[in-house]
Order: C-alpha cells, then sequence, then structure tokens
C-alpha cells in the first residue's frame, strides 16, 4: 500500500489497467482450464481494490482541500 501512495495518478491508472487485463486473462484461463496457478484471481482483485483506494483517497483529499 505504501508503495502504490507514492506512485503518479497515471502510474496508478496504468497499474490498475494492467491488474485488470491480468484479472480477464486469469478467468480466460480459468473457463478455459488453463489456469495453474489459482491464488492469481484473488490477489489480482485485492491488487484492484487497493489501487482504486489509493484513487479515492487521493479524491476525497483533492476535495477537502479544495
Amino acid at each position: 500500500m505504501k508503495d502504490m501512495r507514492r506512485l503518479s495518478d497515471n502510474e496508478i491508472a496504468d497499474q490498475l489497467r494492467s491488474a485488470r487485463e491480468e484479472l480477464f486473462d486469469a478467468k480466460f484461463k480459468l473457463a478455459t482450464r488453463q489456469l495453474k496457478n489459482f491464488r492469481s484471481l484473488p490477489q489480482s482483485r485485492r491488487k484492484i481494490a487497493r489501487l482504486l483506494s489509493v484513487m479515492r483517497e487521493r479524491a476525497s483529499e483533492s476535495e477537502t482541500n479544495g
């Protein structure tokens, strides 16, 4: 989480996009029975949630500051 807070808004958006792609790929592999590491699904979901949390924190900070 600390590392994510250090990123810029553009970097967070890029990481969010890549995490969503990873989740999509994992779901596709799961459906086609090619997924070997089932832990990748919850890990991707958590990463997405953390990135969205950082984005929301920044949005609420900007609303309160000005």
